[in-house]
């Protein structure tokens, strides 16, 4: 693992499989990473994910570590010497007093909410989905679509969110099952393991969950979390001995290399730039 850099600070908001992978690329490029939890939308594809670090558990991403932070004096403390990144509860408005942030990245997903304004948060900024325009609320934005992930936009906004999931087997977005209402998901299933159509998963309130059909248990939500109507509880991957739940996937790691390239496009441009300094993401 790369030696991290006093001078390189990233912070990324999210704990997800992509703000994973694009975790684990900064770390590798010398960069003191810390995620920012944010429980909206809920993690299900946790073992693609630094999100049960939040939580104690041995997390490794990729061959890289992750472990908690509850303090800003943990995280200036640690940034820098941690063997991996560092996982938080802490907020965006906890973080950015701590020093001066080299990039900030904001990989929350959340596709249907407002969406913050980062320019000069960071030396760099960069939103990850729909929501996000160049030079409008970010410096940078990609775009997370399937059929576009990791295309750079250099001027506008990313797409819209269509609803419209990728198709992984022979299933597409009914391979997900959504919550009907709030309450406390209950689930004693790990991620990895098999189930079969109607098998129940866990529980929202007292109302039983269950797998659409048969297949792999690929992300489910962690057990205890109090979710709001509408979002994600779990997926099912259909397609047998190919089927994946761990590592990162195509995607992810589409959209972390598009956030190598726009470090280096941006690194590239700043003998324009007085007073700033980006390390390129070799």
């Amino acid at each position: 693992m790369p030696i991290v850099s006093p001078d390189r600070f990233a912070v990324i908001l999210g704990t997800n499989e992509i703000a994973s992978a694009v975790a684990v690329l900064l770390r590798r490029g010398g960069y003191g990473v810390v995620l920012s939890h944010d429980a909206l939308p809920p993690v299900i594809r946790r073992k693609m994910a630094f999100h049960d670090a939040l939580f104690d558990d041995a997390v490794s991403v990729a061959g890289v570590a992750a472990q908690r932070a509850d303090s800003g004096f943990e995280i200036r403390a640690g940034a820098c010497r941690a063997p991996g990144v560092i996982v938080t509860e802490l907020g965006l408005l906890d973080l950015i007093v701590l020093r001066s942030l080299d990039i900030l990245l904001d990989a929350r997903m959340q596709k249907y909410l407002s969406t913050p304004d980062l320019r000069r948060l960071a030396r760099l900024t960069i939103g990850l989905g729909p929501g996000f325009c160049s030079g409008t609320n970010c410096d940078v934005a990609i775009e997370t679509r399937p059929s576009k992930a990791g295309q750079i936009v250099r001027l506008g906004a990313t797409d819209a969110p269509d609803g419209i999931s990728q198709p992984l087997g022979d299933h597409g977005g009914e391979r997900f099952v959504r919550s009907d209402f709030a309450g406390r998901w209950q689930t004693a299933i790990e991620i990895g393991s098999r189930v079969f159509k109607d098998f129940v998963v866990g529980h929202l309130g007292n109302t039983p969950v269950r797998a659409p059909f048969d297949g792999i248990l690929r992300g489910v939500v962690r057990d205890g979390t109090e979710v709001p109507s509408g979002v994600k509880l779990l997926e099912i991957d259909s397609r047998g001995r190919q089927a994946s739940w761990t590592g990162i996937d195509s995607r992810s790691q589409l959209i972390a290399k598009a956030v190598a390239e726009a470090i280096s496009l941006h690194a590239a441009n700043l003998p324009e730039r007085t007073g700033e300094r980006l390390h390129l993401i070799k």
